[in-house]
C-alpha cells in the first residue's frame, strides 16, 4: 500500500485537506441576520421591541435580519448596530462580529493618530475678550452722548434765565434808613426786576414768598425739572423757558407771581395747593 499521494494525484477519501471540513462548518453556520433573528424570536421580542430598546430604526434591523448592511451607513456603522442587537437579544456580539469581519475584509483599519494631533497643533487659540477695543468704544458712545447732550440742551427752548443751569434766588436789598428821615423809601417794586429779565421771546416766571414761606416745583416746556424746593419768606426765584413754565405752589397763599413782568392778581387762600401753566401770552390765571 502506498502513504503518500496516488499515482493519479488525488488524496484518498479520509486524507482530503481540512479546508473541506471548514468549508462545510461555514456552510452549516447560519448567517448574521439569521442568528441575529431566531436569536430575537427565541428572546420573545419582535422588531419594535428591539428597535425601541436600542434606538436602531425598525427598517435597519429589518435589513440586518436580511443580511443586508447598506442602510447602516459604512462597515463601522454595521459593526456597531450587530454589537447592539446582539446584545438586545442576549447572544454574543464576538462571534457575529468575527464573521462580518471575515465576509467583509476584516475588521476597520483604526484612525491613524498624526492627523489628529495636526489638527489639535494648528487649532487657533482662543483669546480672550479685547478689553482695550471695549473700553474705547465705550469712551467714544460716553462722548457722542455727552456731545449731543450738550447741543440739544443748548437750544433756546429750554434757556433759563441767565442761561444758567439753576434758577437764581435773590432777597430783596434792606433799604438803608437815614439819619434826617425818620421814614426809609419804600422797597422797590419787585415787577422792576421781572419786567428787566421778561424777553418778548421768552415767558418769565417771578415767585416771591411774600407773607410767609411756600413748596415751589417748577419745570420747562420739556417736563425737566428747574427747580423743587422750599422757598422761604422774603427769597425770590425766577423761571424762564421759550414757551411754557409749569408751577405747583404748595402755599399759594403765601406767594406773590410776576409773569411776564406783570402781576398776577388772584386771591390765593393760605395752604391752598395751585398747578399753574404760563407761556407767553399771558399772564393769564393758570
Amino acid at each position: 500500500m502506498s502513504i503518500g499521494n496516488s499515482p493519479d494525484g488525488n488524496f484518498p477519501e479520509d486524507e482530503r485537506p481540512f479546508e473541506d471540513d471548514r468549508d462545510e462548518r461555514l456552510a452549516e453556520r447560519p448567517s448574521i441576520g439569521r442568528a441575529l433573528q431566531q436569536a430575537r424570536i427565541a428572546a420573545g421580542l419582535t422588531v419594535d421591541d428591539v428597535s425601541n430598546a436600542t434606538r436602531v430604526r425598525i427598517a435597519i434591523v429589518h435589513a440586518i435580519e436580511q443580511d443586508d448592511f447598506a442602510p447602516c451607513g459604512g462597515d463601522v456603522y454595521a459593526r456597531g448596530h450587530i454589537r447592539t442587537l446582539a446584545r438586545a437579544v442576549r447572544i454574543d456580539p464576538v462571534p457575529l462580529l468575527a464573521q462580518f469581519d471575515e465576509a467583509h475584509g476584516g475588521r476597520p483599519a483604526p484612525t491613524p493618530a498624526a492627523p489628529l494631533f495636526e489638527a489639535e497643533r494648528i487649532r487657533p487659540e482662543r483669546r480672550g475678550p479685547n478689553w482695550t477695543a471695549a473700553m474705547v468704544a465705550a469712551i467714544v458712545a460716553v462722548i457722542g452722548f455727552v456731545g449731543f447732550t450738550a447741543f440739544d440742551g443748548g437750544d433756546a427752548d429750554t434757556t433759563q434765565v441767565a442761561e444758567g443751569s439753576t434758577p437764581t434766588t435773590s432777597k430783596p436789598a434792606s433799604p438803608t434808613p437815614k439819619a434826617d428821615k425818620p421814614d426809609a423809601d419804600p422797597k422797590p417794586d419787585p415787577t422792576d426786576s421781572a419786567i428787566a429779565a421778561a424777553p418778548r421771546d421768552k415767558v418769565t416766571v417771578q415767585v416771591s414768598a411774600a407773607d410767609g414761606r411756600s413748596w415751589i416745583s417748577a419745570k420747562d416746556h420739556s417736563g425737566r425739572l428747574l427747580w423743587d424746593g422750599l422757598l422761604k419768606q422774603g427769597e425770590t426765584k425766577t423761571f424762564q423757558d421759550s414757551s411754557k413754565i409749569d408751577l405747583v405752589l404748595g402755599d399759594a397763599g403765601a406767594v406773590q407771581l410776576y409773569v411776564n413782568g406783570k402781576k398776577i392778581e388772584d386771591d390765593f387762600q393760605p395752604g391752598q395747593v395751585e398747578r399753574l401753566t404760563y407761556t407767553k401770552g399771558d399772564p393769564e390765571v393758570g
